[in-house]
């Protein structure tokens, strides 16, 4: 017998609702946190117990919430924050959707309490085991707002029965804590567990606060080898900091996006982002940051998903390129700041697609060998300046005798010298050890440079120029490779048939589910060229675009730039050795090798006196 169609009960809707917001306490703490900063607070306290399943209090010091308005607030679909459609359209607050307090409300013992800033009293709402808001009666509580949940899911037993255990439960309400303070340094931050206080963050007002919550949150190393970023265009700006490739991690545990100040999960953006990172990471390896976009709300739409974490934005391609190439920018300039001399090649976005990284800077090309030519060491400048430019720029305390050798060459009163020349980011040779290490001077401090590594990187760049300046060569295949694919992407491969060809890659389509590559990158003549097709073509349904030709090109040019490179144990004079730190700084993405190590270290001087406890 068939049950008949009733209309549900408005508790039983809210506890339906909850199993959208409501997972486990953290989501608790997430919506709880946001109403907070959406009332406009400057500090929040969380206070928890068993990891928020017996109890979690969230308190702000915001606008609170009149008291004619406080049953309002635990009615489902009630909100001050969209009045119409046009301000759906255009969401500016972390909040809008009117669900979190009822929601969270059917499905615990929910307590409000609140006191607007010009009131002299509060008042206080408790919510019924019915679900059902009792009459708001006087409370004492300082301007602002508090939230009191308690036994989260006792009337849902199915529900309680997933919640883990108290330690892994505070682990993800703790990691939702440190997302939010991340994004918002101005606001003061405390949660305690138990009684006992995790995080006290403070407001930060300065650069020196904001680092000082970064390397708590995030910790010291993260903050040490994190380059920062600020790029603009039109309508968007990309601000954070991006670590170091060198420094990257084992696994993605340090990846902040938020978009307009919302912490998003997003394919475009993780897609972006693992472009602008491809050519710089080792097998494996994941890349850090914590990143903030900003675009005009009209331009993005927040209304995806219940939980908030997906977004979709109007102009997504324009989205992913900006990312992609302010991204590209900064790690290609690494450490050492400005963004060298480039040289762009022909973009295909001209095709309405672009199949390889062609609008990132290429480096310079002076002194660039063909792929079967050795990459010789070049001496940036002449010998003579040396002596002189190491006096004048590092401001020595006590100058080199006469007659010292610095240079290559005995320093006295005859030397030559490059007088009002820039010094250099990564100062100049002194000596060479083990065969391996260079060491270098600047004003700072010392720099540390793995010889072999720096040098495969410079050739590798200088390989990646030579190859994209010039014209592809293409190796017709003696037996054209057949590969079955489904109507869809034979036509996506037929629509952009003529980019792929200018890329080196040939292939025809010979029926509605067949294609067939005739010609490859003549580096590639030895690739598996049905699966690059197949990969290629995962790209472009997935993405609307593909690295994938560039990156087995890169492959090829980073063995020959390794074999290239200078060998350990080879002694250098100081002309080669500072030859090599003048092509360092002018050679992009510097800061690792090919295999994504890092290239080069600097030990500052109040390093070097902390060790030998100078000062004390």
């Amino acid at each position: 017998m068939t049950r008949p169609i009733r209309i549900l009960s408005s508790h039983l809707v809210n506890q339906i609702a909850a199993g959208e917001v409501v997972e486990r306490p953290a989501s608790v703490a997430k919506e709880l946190i946001e109403n907070s900063l959406d009332a406009d607070c400057t500090r929040v306290e969380i206070d928890v117990e068993r990891g928020g399943i017996k109890r979690l209090r969230v308190r702000d010091d915001g606008r609170g919430i009149p008291p004619d308005q406080l049953m309002l607030a635990l009615s489902r679909h009630a909100t001050s924050k969209v009045a119409d459609l046009s301000d759906l359209e255009a969401v500016s607050t972390l909040g809008f959707r009117g669900e979190a307090l009822p929601s969270i409300a059917s499905v615990s013992r929910l307590r409000l309490i609140s006191r607007c800033r010009d009131q002299e009293s509060a008042r206080e709402v408790t919510v019924g085991s019915d679900g059902a808001p009792e009459e708001p009666r006087p409370a004492a509580h300082p301007p602002g707002t508090s939230v009191d949940v308690q036994d989260l899911f006792y009337n849902t037993p199915a529900r309680r029965k997933f919640l883990r255990t108290e330690k892994t439960e505070l682990g993800h309400l703790e990691q939702v804590v440190r997302r939010i303070a991340l994004a918002r340094p101005e606001i003061a931050f405390q949660l305690r567990h138990n009684g006992r206080t995790l995080y006290d963050l403070p407001a930060a007002t300065d650069e020196a606060g904001r680092r000082a919550r970064l390397e708590a949150l995030l910790g010291s190393a993260f903050a040490e080898q994190s380059l920062t970023l600020d790029e603009e265009a039109v309508d968007l700006r990309l601000r954070g900091w991006v670590v170091r490739p060198a420094f990257s991690r084992s696994q993605a545990d340090q990846q902040f996006f938020y978009v307009n100040g919302r912490m998003v999960r997003d394919k475009l953006v993780s897609h972006a982002v693992r472009q602008a990172f491809s050519d710089l990471l080792h097998q494996g390896r994941q890349p850090a940051y914590l990143l903030f976009l900003e675009l005009p709300a009209r331009t993005v739409d927040c209304n995806v998903h219940p939980s908030k974490h997906e977004v979709r934005f109007r102009e997504g391609r324009q989205v992913h390129d900006f990312i992609f190439r302010a991204l590209r920018r900064r790690l290609s300039a690494g450490v050492l700041g400005e963004t060298p001399t480039t040289t762009e090649t022909a973009s295909a976005s001209a095709t309405g697609w672009a199949p390889r990284v062609d609008d990132v800077p290429l480096g310079r090309l002076g002194g660039a060998a063909g792929p079967s030519q050795h990459l010789p060491l070049a001496v940036g400048d002449g010998r003579g300046g040396y002596a002189e430019r190491l006096r004048a720029d590092l401001a020595f305390q006590q100058p080199p005798p006469a007659g010292t050798e610095i240079d290559g060459r005995a320093d006295g009163p005859g030397s030559e010298g490059n007088e009002g020349s820039e010094p250099h980011p990564l100062g100049y040779a002194l000596a060479q050890i083990n065969g391996v290490y260079l060491l270098a001077q600047t004003p700072d401090g010392l720099i540390i440079v793995d010889i072999h590594a720096a040098h495969e990187r410079i050739g590798y760049e200088r390989l990646k120029a030579s190859w994209r300046s010039g014209a592809v060569i293409r190796q017709p295949l003696l037996v054209p490779v057949p590969v079955s694919v489904g109507p869809r992407e034979a036509e996506l491969v037929a629509s952009q048939a003529e980019a792929l060809a200018a890329l080196g890659l040939v292939i025809d389509r010979i029926d509605a589910g067949t294609l067939v590559v005739r010609e490859v990158p003549a580096l590639l003549r030895q690739a598996d060229h049905e699966g690059l097709v197949r990969d290629l073509l995962s790209d472009l349904a997935v993405h609307g675009s593909s690295a994938r030709l560039d990156e087995a090109i890169n492959a090829v040019l980073s063995t020959m730039a390794c074999h290239g490179a200078v060998r350990a144990n080879r002694r250098l004079t100081l002309d080669e050795m500072n030859g090599l730190l003048r092509d360092m700084e002018r050679a992009e993405r510097i800061d690792q090798c090919n295999h994504g190590r890092p290239t080069w270290i600097r030990v500052g001087f109040d390093e070097l006196d902390r060790w030998f406890s100078r000062g004390r």
